[in-house]
């Protein structure tokens, strides 16, 4: 007798240990990215061995290694052996593995403080390459001769051969070397560029004498300190950029000649593979006009405009120029001008050899060329706007292939020789997998099956289907739907929303493209709702720029399509829908507050543009123009002009020392809000920017959570 109810108690157990373990909550911590058991497994250090089919990746310390043929990974060696090589330099030893780059299969170098090393496996020894000041900021690592390109303060440097070499020599603070410029867009995100073989440095010059001082206010010294920053407000005086070029060997200075305007725009900057032309796009300041020069390094003279691209609106040139292996005379160029952004394939002439791809859909990322420079890899949208799948293209005859398997949201890491790449895959049902595959599209081995992080978790079903916008535009949509949902109830609603260029909100990958949070507020008994309105990106040039002029009409009328949608619906309480988005999406989610005042009851935003004429001008202008140009669109878009419209609660909240979105913006709301004797609530982050992150996010979230609680 005992026995059997031994039997049925460890039964009995077992059974509420399972429906325990469906029924499992995320917490506001899970929520806040604080819990890194729910997210998907990750491999650590992840890489290709210079150009063989060798492939590493680091666990518990130590280097492993296989080849993508074969599922046999093998020991390279281990922090203790690199600990062990550095106690014989009589250096610092290290308490985790540094990042590795491989030269080839057997040797590899690494940053560990302010000294490069390299590292040989056969002899388990390590030799100092190079090392620089502690101070250098902005490091670029030429990968052949190892020289350091950096700055310190506002001037470039470079340490080579035991020496530190000064290359520019700028007093004046506000003019500025070797960084980044135009603010990070264009695809911009440095400030140096080694040459081929290393024997040239090119880089930017900033001239920011010119642009307006904005005040950020450091509160935490005990007088508060005034720390300001240049700010190119939208139609006012904007930086002047130029690119020097610094000869190694000569040890000399020398500028292309790009000419005038000087507030024009340089991208794009790539190297001849013989070192002798720099190559750059340079944009006029209206964004409207694109030129794609060609400079000779020695003379700095242009050599010709090898092709040009105009818009009626705006030419918005990211990509750099992607030469062939072999035939180094040809490269290819990523281009939206036929509508969708697209391969095409050129000489060094400026002639157009042929348009690679073509279709109503989007090239995401040019992965690469393979061998003999038969085929370039890309991912794409071929198959659905919501997917990023990997395909190849024939240079010759323009016959394109998808290599990938699964439809979903693929990111590709190709081989040195292109017949190799790493896949990992995700899409709504499969939280993270890798593979080794081939470039012809066969699975090689299974790095790591999938795993689902939250299998234990009772949460909301997800779904993605569309709707239309008034020109019959397919909107994509994502519905979370709460824990135990009952079609007979009513439930309120939370919209998220982003709604601006170079986001996309609804995608076929893990959990919809929806983060922790939301999955969040639906295990709290709220409907969670996302639309991508046009003006969000991967859906081509016309649906994008679809707002130029007129931000926060277009997509505010797509917004108000998706809300008349969930009217529709039985089960949505039509008085309890509420609106959240941070950045752009803050400035949407005031727009909706104010321009739908009917439809929303409860605003949570941070971030929020209020006026784009406080906004900075490579982006504002290139949306909206210039307030001079469009005084109509400026006055509409500004949030100023419709604060009487408020009637919902609305919570705003802004970092004090945001550098994107400067505080300017929602205090000027709130000033127009208060003149208008609207009341609402409003906090802020004293010291943050333009995020929220650390231990103030977990903070930011459970307020967010709070207030939407207790006013919805």
């Amino acid at each position: 007798m005992m026995k059997n109810n031994l039997v049925l108690l460890i039964i009995a157990l077992l059974l509420s240990s399972a429906i325990f373990s469906q029924d499992k909550k995320l917490t506001i911590e899970d929520a806040s990215y604080m819990n890194r058991d729910i997210m998907p497994e990750s491999i650590s250090g992840l890489k290709w061995m210079g150009s063989t089919s060798l492939f590493s990746f680091n666990e518990d310390n130590e280097v492993m290694a296989s080849k993508a043929t074969t599922a046999k990974p093998f020991r390279l060696f281990g922090l203790d052996d690199i600990n062990s090589s550095l106690r014989k330099l009589e250096e610092d030893t290290l308490r985790r593995l540094p990042s590795f780059t491989w030269l080839d299969d057997n040797s590899a170098y690494f940053i560990a403080g302010n000294k490069v090393y390299i590292y040989n496996i056969s002899s388990k020894q390590i030799r100092e390459l190079n090392d620089y000041p502690a101070d250098a900021a902005n490091t670029d690592l030429d990968k052949n001769t190892f020289a350091m390109a950096y700055t310190i303060e506002n001037n470039l440097y470079i340490a080579f051969e035991g020496r530190q070499i000064q290359i520019t020599k700028d007093e004046d603070p506000e003019i500025i070397n070797g960084q980044t410029v135009h603010r990070n867009e264009f695809g911009i995100s440095g400030g140096t560029f080694w040459s081929p073989s290393g024997n040239y440095l090119a880089f930017y010059r900033k001239d920011e004498t010119m642009v307006s001082d904005y005040p950020l206010v450091d509160v935490d010294a005990r007088v508060a300190e005034l720390n300001s920053i240049k700010y190119p407000m939208a139609g006012m005086a904007s930086h002047e950029v130029t690119l020097g070029v610094y000869n190694v060997g000569s040890a000399k200075v020398s500028f292309l000649k790009t000419g005038e305007p000087a507030d024009q725009y340089l991208t794009c900057v790539t190297w001849g593979p013989d070192e002798r032309f720099v190559y750059i796009a340079v944009l006029n300041r209206d964004q409207d006009h694109m030129k794609m020069n060609k400079y000779d390094i020695r003379t700095g003279n242009l050599v010709k405009t090898l092709f040009e691209e105009k818009s009626d609106k705006y030419v918005e040139p990211e990509d750099d120029l992607a030469f062939l292996n072999h035939n180094k005379d040809q490269f290819i160029w990523v281009s939206e001008r036929d509508g969708f952004r697209h391969l095409y394939l050129y000489n060094s002439e400026g002639d157009l050899i042929k348009q690679l791809t073509s279709g109503e859909w989007v090239v995401r990322k040019l992965l690469g060329i393979g061998p003999k420079d038969k085929y370039a890899y890309f991912t794409a949208t071929k198959d659905s706007p919501l997917n990023s799948d990997v395909y190849a293209v024939e240079l010759k005859s323009g016959d394109i292939t998808k290599i990938s398997g699964g439809n979903g949201t693929h990111y590709a890491i190709l081989n040195k020789n292109g017949k190799y790449y790493i896949d990992i895959f995700s899409d709504t049902t499969v939280a993270r997998e890798y593979s080794v595959m081939n470039t012809k599209g066969k699975l090689l081995q299974v790095l790591q099956k999938n795993e689902n992080p939250l299998s234990d978790y009772d949460l909301g079903s997800m779904s993605i289907f569309s709707i239309k916008a008034d020109d019959g535009t397919d909107l994509y949509c994502r519905m979370i739907t709460p824990p135990g949902f009952d079609p007979e109830k009513k439930y309120p609603v939370l919209v998220y929303v982003y709604g601006g260029p170079h986001a996309q909100l609804v995608t076929n990958s893990w959990l919809g493209g929806a983060s922790p949070f939301l999955y969040y507020m639906a295990q709290e008994g709220y409907v969670v709702f996302t639309l991508d309105n046009r003006g969000s990106a991967n859906r081509g040039r016309d649906f994008e720029q679809a707002l130029f002029r007129n931000m926060g009409t277009i997509e505010v009328e797509d917004q108000a399509d998706g809300v008349e949608y969930l009217k529709s619906l039985s089960f949505v309480d039509p008085d309890r829908i509420g609106v959240t988005g941070w950045s752009y999406g803050g400035f949407m989610t005031i727009s909706l507050m104010l321009k739908q005042a009917d439809d929303f009851k409860v605003g949570v935003c941070g971030g929020p543009v209020t006026d784009w004429k406080y906004y900075e001008v490579m982006y504002g202008e290139r949306y909206m123009d210039t307030p001079e140009s469009n005084p109509d669109g400026y006055e509409e878009a500004s949030l100023l002009n419709h604060a009487d419209k408020l009637k919902g609660d609305l919570l705003i909240i802004h970092g004090t020392s945001d550098p994107v979105v400067v505080w300017q913006h929602s205090l000027s709301l709130i000033k127009k809000f208060i003149s208008e004797g609207k009341q609402f609530d409003y906090f802020v982050y004293p010291g943050h920017g333009h995020g929220v992150g650390g231990m103030d996010r977990l903070h930011l979230n459970a307020k967010m959570a709070k207030y939407l609680i207790d006013h919805l």
